[in-house]
């Protein structure tokens, strides 16, 4: 089968590798037909985590049920389905509490929860940005699609990962009706996270970035644009809340954020939340962070150490919750929107490609070029 390989830094190839197939009696085979470039691939793509060269990309995933396992029992041939990023079982201590991002048994590695597809440091699965994928535990982790999946395929492949972990964002910062919300980063998940504040009746979300095509997504939504290239973005938050902050906020950056000169400084988000947050407010942070950066410019961060003004934090009295996001707690929720008229989570994207141009889309969506703000692959055309 064709795939999207890792070679190197800044360098993926579409190549042929042996097929994905049935391994175990629980696997579901499936025939992809959409696939996302994330903006953790980038990460990966960028060399800055320990993915091996030879691994193929892809944790946002739907397509067609080709062939089941003999103790596959709900899951059948021909189903569309999408795919949550995590792969977990189902039946481990976390997973029953439905902490399926930190799956206790599907990551070999000892010491480590969670396992994803096509992911660093999280299994030794092969992604899907590819012609076919094995899924692990086929009943639990496919969600079935309503019969307008094929038609609406850019909507609900964002239920793998991108819209449920703007939505966890929303959820980790306990974002109420009537609320105001900041969030920083305009990329996919901060967009998701905006939209998702909106549905749930955020009286006002301001979005902090200074790419103007990503602004220009936020607004189109109802969404407050904040250039933080202009001016303090802590100063804008705090002027368009009476000098109080934000009810909640959101980091949707991670470890990489870069501050308006270029500069990559891993703390800066996180510090800013601090500051545009009310006493007592609320903090999600879901963009990612590692234990560690080798290649990290910041000698702090080389050990995966942030410094944060928690001196500020406390006095605030601030609460701030983190972590991946466990997709099985909203993707069927989300999935009923979609069906229903009442979400359109597509409007996020940019491009649309075949395979064959992944490495294409994978050097304009690095390189933040304008207009690049998610993109669809199809491993399949759609039939």
């Amino acid at each position: 089968m064709k795939a999207v390989v890792y070679e190197g830094p800044r360098q993926v190839k579409v190549t042929t590798v042996p097929d994905a197939r049935i391994e175990r009696h629980t696997d579901v085979l499936v025939r992809v037909t959409t696939s996302n470039i994330c903006g953790s691939d980038l990460h990966m793509y960028e060399g800055r985590t320990s993915f091996a060269p030879g691994r193929v990309f892809g944790h946002e995933n739907l397509g067609e049920v080709v062939e089941v396992g003999d103790a596959v029992d709900q899951v059948k041939v021909g189903d569309m389905v999408c795919l949550p990023f995590n792969i977990s079982c189902g039946f481990c201590a976390n997973c029953e509490k439905g902490l399926t991002a930190f799956c206790l048994t599907t990551n070999p590695e000892p010491g480590l929860a969670g396992a994803a597809y096509g992911y660093a440091d999280m299994g030794p699965y092969n992604g899907g940005q590819a012609e076919l994928l094995r899924v692990p535990y086929g009943d639990f982790n496919c969600l079935v699609l309503p019969e307008d999946a094929r038609e609406k395929q850019t909507d609900y492949v964002m239920l793998a990962d991108v819209w449920p972990t703007g939505w966890h964002a929303t959820m980790l910062a306990c974002v109420q009706p009537g609320d105001t919300v900041v969030i920083y980063g305009a990329g996919p998940v901060g967009l998701m996270a905006a939209y998702s504040a909106l549905l749930r009746n955020a009286s006002g979300v301001m979005v902090i970035d200074h790419h103007p095509d990503r602004l220009a997504k936020a607004e189109e939504i109802g969404a407050i644009p904040i250039d933080d290239s202009r001016s303090s973005p802590v100063e804008q938050v705090l002027e368009l809340t009476q000098g109080v902050g934000a009810d909640r906020g959101c980091e949707c950056v991670g470890f990489q954020a870069h501050d308006p000169e270029g500069l990559e400084r891993p703390n800066m988000t996180l510090n800013n939340l601090v500051k545009s947050v009310k006493f007592t407010g609320n903090i999600a942070v879901v963009g990612l962070f590692l234990p560690r950066d080798p290649s990290g410019g910041n000698d702090l961060y080389k050990r995966g150490e942030v410094a944060i003004d928690y001196g500020t934090f406390w006095y605030k009295g601030q609460t701030m919750s983190t972590g991946q996001c466990n997709v099985k707690n909203y993707n069927r929720q989300l999935c009923a929107l979609i069906h229903e008229g009442g979400a359109r989570p597509s409007w996020i994207v940019s491009h649309e490609l075949d395979l064959d141009d992944a490495p294409e889309g994978y050097a304009h969506f690095d390189a933040r070029e304008e207009g690049w703000t998610k993109v669809v692959l199809h491993p399949n055309k759609a039939g």
